[in-house]
């Protein structure tokens, strides 16, 4: 179960798409979740693997020198 309070602006656009569809807040909430969570879930962890590489906690690794090492260039 979840409970999140919005902004009354918000909370008045989603009953008013409600009511004119038929469906539900429920309903809407949830499809705007599953729609954006994929992109949410990216950008914070690539935000979180950048502050690690920031503070030498994880190194990163150029696409030449992986392909060298690989010996892909040959």
């Amino acid at each position: 179960m979840l409970a999140i309070r919005l902004p009354p602006e918000i909370e008045n656009r989603l009953a008013t798409l409600a009511e004119s569809t038929g469906r539900t807040k429920t309903f809407y909430a949830r499809e705007a979740i599953l729609t954006h969570l994929e992109d949410l879930e990216d950008y914070y962890l690539a935000a979180d693997t950048l502050e690690h590489v920031k503070q030498g906690k994880e190194s990163i690794h150029t696409s030449e020198k992986v392909r060298s090492e690989l010996g892909l260039d040959d």
